[in-house]
């Protein structure tokens, strides 16, 4: 087959069906920058669960004066010198915990002058009124129900708080907009599909008089076909090679400068430059391979070449 005559038709199929060659390009752009966005987004939940989970602590809360006179859990009064010496020798004996750290009432009032020091609620705290607790960092995130199971309701305990629940719900709700991208692009991708197959029935319609000619002649069926199939995908290359930009843009704008939230969100572990190129290969060989196949099996049901 030469080369040229493939190039050229390419060239004058690509030309005659400008304006929905136009519109594959576009839908796939979007479909596969959408494609490419949410396996980032799950990257970067992952690497979010990796870093926070690693810094999770459970919190067992001790009754003070204050929780004496308004808390059931606290009905027994205040916690004694004893009651936490024998809870923080209970927890050194587990062998799920991994380091546990004591809060006393000032250093949690200091603590909460620090984060919510603006509030008018700041202003009538006293250091008697905030309560001591046990931060506890566990070998395993999991295990939390190992450490509510042994101190809920025991004397001198207001609460055993798992900060890794207020994590989970974060991390649904990430999730959950994950699978929202995912189907708009799998909508997306279907649209992108259909056009394609479209645009190359309506290529091959209109040089049906040449593919006539060329079978009289005796060329084969792929012969034909092969001018279709790399239009379509040529075009595909070019919408993935879009979404590729698209891709490497918002990467750069939204973490690194532009709205710059790597420094503006100092917390979050965002993810690196890696997880963007190491997907860049899959995008582009979609953007190949799937407008090819559509071709190809476009033109076999339908057009009978």
């Amino acid at each position: 087959m030469r080369a040229q005559f493939v190039l050229s038709e390419i060239g004058v199929g690509l030309r005659r069906n400008l304006t929905m060659t136009f519109a594959v390009i576009v839908s796939v752009a979007l479909s596969l920058a959408l494609f490419g966005g949410s396996l980032l987004m799950s990257d970067q939940v992952n690497t979010m669960k990796g870093y926070w989970y690693d810094k999770v602590n459970v919190s067992i809360f001790l009754c003070n004066k204050s929780d004496a006179e308004s808390d059931p859990n606290c009905a027994k009064g205040a916690v004694t010198d004893d009651q936490k010496k024998q809870i923080k020798a209970d927890l050194a004996k587990m062998s799920v915990v991994q380091k546990v750290t004591y809060e006393s009432q000032d250093e949690a009032y200091k603590h909460y002058k620090e984060q919510f020091g603006d509030s008018p609620l700041a202003a009538s705290l006293t250091p008697d009124q905030m309560q001591e607790s046990y931060r506890i960092k566990l070998k395993d995130p999991e295990k939390y129900q190992v450490i509510a199971t042994a101190f809920n309701g025991r004397d001198g305990v207001q609460s055993v708080q798992d900060q890794k629940g207020i994590l989970d719900n974060l991390f649904k709700l990430l999730n959950g907009m994950n699978w929202a991208a995912r189907a708009v692009m799998a909508l997306m991708l279907v649209v992108a599909l259909m056009l394609i197959v479209n645009t190359v029935r309506v290529s091959a319609f209109s040089r049906r008089r040449e593919t006539g000619i060329m079978r009289l002649v005796g060329a084969s069926g792929f012969y034909i076909q092969a001018p279709f199939i790399m239009e379509a995908a040529v075009a595909g290359l070019i919408g993935g090679t879009l979404a590729c930009g698209f891709l490497l843009i918002a990467r750069y704008f939204l973490i690194d400068h532009g709205l710059a939230l790597a420094d503006q969100l100092t917390l979050i572990n965002f993810i690196g430059w890696d997880a963007v190129l190491t997907k860049l290969p899959l995008i582009l060989a979609t953007s190949l391979l799937m407008p090819a196949l559509a071709a190809f099996f476009a033109l076999r049901k339908y057009l009978k070449v």
